[in-house]
C-alpha cells in the first residue's frame, strides 16, 4: 500500500471522527421558539391537517422485525417549539418537547400574592408517554415532536406526532375548550404498536407547584388519589421519604392536588388501564404523580381536568371527583357541603363574602337558640344547688357511694340534669367542624377581601411581622385572635360565675391561651365567624339572665 493511500485512509477517518464533533460546534441546539399565539375567540384557521393515522402494520415475523430500527438522529437537533392557548379561563403553553407537555397553566381568575396569576406547572414532567421496543429498550420519546396541526376556534385541537420507525408514527392530540378546565386528550400507538411492548404508559410524575404564600399550608393537602371500584385511594407521602403504590384493575380516574387546585386524568375507556400507579417524594416539597397501564393496540382517550377545586364545578364531571375534597369526616361531609351551599347562595345576593360570614353567624345562632337557652337554664340550676352539693360533700366525704347517692336524689328533687348543660353544646360540635373545615379549605374565600386589614380571609389577618418565630404562635400578629379570645373568655366568666375554684381559673387562662396560639395561624374568615359567634353568644346570655332576674321578681 501506497504512502497517498495511508494518506486517504488516514484523512477519511479523521473527517469520520471529527466531522460529528464540528457539526456540533459549529451548529449547537437554538434556544426554544414561540411559534405562535392563539386564542379562543378567534376566527378558525387550520393549518396542515392530521392525515388519516397510517396504515397498521401487518403482524410480522421476529425474523422480518429485526430489520426494523428507530429512524437515525440527524446531525442537526429540531429546536423546542413553544405553542401558547388562550382560553376565557385560562392561558398555557404546550412544548414540542415530549409531544405537548405543559411548561405553564395559568389561571386567568386567581392570583397569587405578587398579583401574577396562579400557575400550577412546576416542571414539564407530565403527560408523558412511555414504552419499550421488542428488546425492551425505552423508546425515545423525550425530544421534539412534531407540531401536524392546530385549529383554532372556540374548541381549539393540536395534534404532535413522533416517528420512531420509516413512516410510523405515535400521535398525541389535545382539545382545549374556552369555557371549561376540562381538556381532551387522545393518544394513538397504533401505527408502531407491532413494534414495541404491550405496555405503555400516560405519566404525570412533575407533581404541581405552590401556589400560596404560606407554602407549609399549601403543602399540608398536597396529595394523589385513585379511584377504583368506588373506593377512593390516596398516597401521602413525609419529609424525606419516597413511596409509590401499584393498583391494578379498572381505575376510574387518578388525581394530584394542592389546597385549591388539582389535576386529573379520566380514562374514556376505564377497562383499557391494566393497572395505575401513585407516587410521591417528600425532599425540599412534596411532589406527587400518577401513570396509567394501557394497551397501545388501541386509540386510548382522556379527559384532564386542570382547574380550582370548586365543588359544584368538580361535582358536575359526574365521576365523583369531590371525593378528593377535604371536608372533614364521613359524618360531618353532609354538614359541611349545606355550610358550603348556604354561604354561596347568600353570596349571590351580598358581594362581600365578610358580610356573607357576618349574617351566617346570626343565622346560625338562631337556629341553636333553642339548644344554647337550654344548656343556660340547666347551669343556672346546677350553680343554685351548688352549695346544698358542697354541703353533702363536707357530710359524706369518707363514704363516696353514700355521696353520689345523696347527690343524684338532690338532682332529682330539684329537676336538675347534670349533662343538660353539656349536651346541648354537644350537639353543636358537628356543625363547628364542619364550619372549620369549610373556612380553611373553600377556594370561594381565597383572596377574598372584607374591610381595613382583613384583606384575605383564606389567610390569617397579619398587621405586621416580628423578625423571629415563636413556637406554636409563628412570626405574624393579627387582630382577629386577639378578639376572638377576649370575647371567649368573657363568655367563659359569664358561664362559670364569680365564685371560681383555683382549679377552674388555671383551666380557663390555659384553655384561653392555647386558643389564641392555636387560631393565630387560623384563616380570618374563620376567626371573624368565632369572634362575632361569642359576643352574640355574651348578649345571649346577658339577656337570657335579666329575662330570669324578672321572673324571679
Amino acid at each position: 500500500m501506497d504512502k497517498n493511500t495511508l494518506l486517504a485512509f488516514f484523512l477519511i477517518s479523521l473527517v469520520l471522527i471529527f466531522t460529528p464533533k464540528y457539526m456540533e460546534m459549529v451548529s449547537p441546539a437554538p434556544e426554544p421558539i414561540v411559534i405562535e399565539e392563539s386564542s379562543g375567540l378567534d376566527s378558525i384557521q387550520t393549518s396542515d391537517k392530521l392525515v388519516d393515522n397510517p396504515q397498521v402494520n401487518e403482524p410480522i415475523s421476529g425474523r422480518d422485525r429485526k430489520t426494523i430500527a428507530y429512524k437515525p438522529p440527524s446531525s442537526f437537533q429540531s429546536p423546542e417549539k413553544l405553542l401558547n392557548i388562550n382560553t376565557s379561563l385560562y392561558s398555557t403553553t404546550l412544548s414540542s418537547s415530549y409531544g405537548g407537555s405543559f411548561v405553564s397553566f395559568k389561571f386567568n381568575q386567581y392570583f397569587k400574592k405578587d398579583s401574577q396569576f396562579v400557575d400550577i406547572i412546576r416542571n414539564q414532567e407530565n403527560l408523558l408517554i412511555k414504552g419499550k421496543d421488542l428488546d425492551g429498550n425505552p423508546l425515545p420519546l423525550d425530544g421534539p415532536w412534531e407540531l401536524v396541526s392546530h385549529e383554532k376556534g372556540v374548541s381549539q385541537r393540536v395534534v404532535y406526532r413522533k416517528e420512531l420507525y420509516s413512516k410510523e408514527y405515535i400521535y398525541k392530540s389535545f382539545v382545549f375548550h374556552d369555557n371549561s378546565y376540562v381538556i381532551d386528550l387522545e393518544v394513538d400507538l397504533k401505527g408502531i404498536s407491532n413494534n414495541i411492548y404491550r405496555n405503555s404508559e400516560l405519566a404525570w410524575s412533575g407533581g404541581l407547584s405552590s401556589t400560596e404564600e404560606n407554602v407549609d399550608d399549601d403543602i399540608y393537602y398536597f396529595n394523589s388519589y385513585a379511584l377504583q371500584g368506588g373506593e377512593l385511594e390516596s398516597l401521602k407521602v413525609g419529609s424525606g421519604e419516597s413511596e409509590e403504590t401499584t393498583l391494578n384493575g379498572i381505575t376510574d380516574w387518578a388525581a394530584i392536588r394542592t389546597k385549591y387546585f388539582a389535576v386529573a386524568i379520566i380514562p374514556g375507556n376505564t377497562k383499557s388501564i391494566s393497572s395505575i400507579t401513585l407516587s410521591g417524594t417528600g425532599d425540599t416539597t412534596e411532589v406527587y404523580g400518577m401513570s396509567f397501564v394501557f394497551d397501545p393496540i388501541e386509540k386510548q382517550s382522556f379527559q384532564l381536568y386542570m382547574g380550582p377545586l370548586e365543588y359544584d364545578r368538580v361535582r358536575t364531571l359526574g365521576v365523583a371527583l369531590e371525593s378528593i375534597m377535604d371536608f372533614g369526616w364521613s359524618f360531618i361531609r353532609p354538614i359541611s357541603k349545606g355550610v358550603l351551599f348556604s354561604l354561596k347562595k347568600m353570596h349571590g345576593i351580598i358581594p362581600n363574602y365578610g358580610y356573607v360570614l357576618i349574617v351566617f353567624a346570626f343565622i346560625v345562632k338562631i337556629l341553636v337558640y333553642p339548644l344554647t337557652k337550654k344548656s343556660y337554664q340547666s347551669m343556672s340550676a346546677m350553680q343554685a344547688v351548688a352549695p346544698e352539693v358542697n354541703a353533702l360533700k363536707e357530710k359524706y366525704q369518707s363514704n363516696p357511694t353514700k355521696l353520689n347517692q345523696a347527690t343524684m336524689e338532690l338532682y332529682k328533687k330539684r329537676g336538675v340534669n347534670p349533662l343538660g348543660g353539656c349536651l346541648p353544646m354537644l350537639l353543636q360540635m358537628p356543625l363547628l367542624f364542619a364550619l372549620f373545615q369549610v373556612f380553611r379549605t373553600t377556594i370561594e374565600l381565597r383572596s377574598e377581601p372584607f374591610i381595613w386589614w382583613i384583606k384575605d380571609l383564606s389567610s390569617p389577618d397579619a398587621v405586621f411581622y416580628l423578625p423571629f418565630k415563636v413556637p406554636l404562635y409563628g412570626s405574624h400578629v393579627a387582630i382577629l385572635p386577639i378578639l376572638m379570645v377576649v370575647s371567649m373568655f368573657i363568655q367563659q366568666r359569664m358561664m362559670s360565675g364569680a365564685a371560681q375554684q383555683p382549679q377552674q381559673k388555671t383551666m380557663q387562662y390555659f384553655m384561653t391561651g392555647f386558643f389564641f396560639l392555636m387560631f393565630n395561624g387560623f384563616p380570618s374568615g374563620l376567626n371573624l365567624y368565632y369572634t362575632l359567634f361569642n359576643v352574640l353568644t355574651i348578649a345571649q346570655q346577658k339577656l337570657t339572665k335579666n329575662t330570669q332576674a324578672k321572673l324571679s321578681k
